[in-house]
């Protein structure tokens, strides 16, 4: 079994690198628009919040976790939303205790899981290695909606290696949640980290297969940018079809990000 410890390290390695981006925020810049319609920097650090709380109850009480779970089924098109606009109404100093708070709870809970064990959540059952893992992949992506709101650019990490693998795992979930049957055979990909070295997942000679750069593919698969603007390079037509349909977080694919340009 892999040692999860260095997802661990990288999760808290993204946290942190996020909290210095916001610690030190004037409470006016708190309610800046970002790229997520509707969404300011304190619904985007409140949903981490309430995120890393909804994964710490997954982790400790799987009794509360199923009722949390059929409150988003009464309401699958809101309980996000509302999770986020319910933290966003607190003074910033309470929202961003709230998180560290929160993560600092789940970092622990993770870490302290026993090997083999399994938690339920709002997509499939995911080891501890996975929460992690799912956890970095929405704080990076959220982290990348803040930036863009502040005007500031978050230089690429090997980070990202959790996210492209994770992208690539979820492959049959992206086509499930479209309503379509997934590819039976495998897909390659070849991505470029952000080092120049090359990361490489699935059979070598697969026909289907993905090449471009790690940050392409990891914008791709979190929906932070319209594949018309990221050059990934598709090899057969299934692949071709998975990058429009590609997303590495649980729950419906919602509205995508809209290619440069459009509508100008």
């Amino acid at each position: 079994m892999a040692d999860p410890t260095p997802v661990f390290d990288d999760l808290r390695a993204e946290s942190d690198e996020l909290d210095r981006l916001v610690a030190e925020l004037e409470p006016e810049q708190w309610a800046l628009p970002t790229p997520a319609a509707g969404w300011t920097i304190a619904h985007q650090i409140a949903h981490l919040a309430w995120t890393d709380r909804s994964a710490l109850t997954a982790v400790t009480d799987e009794e509360a976790f199923r009722e949390l779970v059929e409150k988003a089924l009464a309401a699958p098109g809101t309980f996000v939303d509302e999770g986020a606009e319910d933290g966003a109404r607190l003074a910033p100093a309470d929202l961003l205790g709230r998180w560290r708070e929160g993560r600092a709870a789940l970092g622990r809970a993770l870490a302290a899981a026993p090997p083999g064990a399994r938690f339920p959540w709002y997509g499939p059952p995911m080891s501890a290695a996975s929460m992690a893992t799912a956890r970095l992949m929405e704080t990076w992506a959220h982290g990348l909606d803040i930036a863009d709101a502040l005007g500031v650019t978050r230089p690429p990490t090997d980070r990202l290696r959790h996210i492209a693998r994770l992208g690539h795992r979820t492959r049959d979930f992206a086509y499930t949640v479209h309503g379509l049957p997934a590819p039976a055979d495998p897909f390659r990909l070849d991505l470029t980290g952000p080092g120049g070295d090359v990361w490489t997942y699935g059979p070598e000679d697969a026909p289907q297969r993905v090449t471009g750069t790690a940050l392409d593919f990891c914008l791709l698969v979190t929906r932070r940018a319209h594949r018309a603007d990221l050059a990934l390079r598709a090899e057969g037509p299934d692949a071709d079809r998975w990058l429009d349909l590609a997303q590495a977080f649980a729950g419906p694919p919602g509205a995508a990000r809209p290619p440069k340009g459009a509508g100008a």
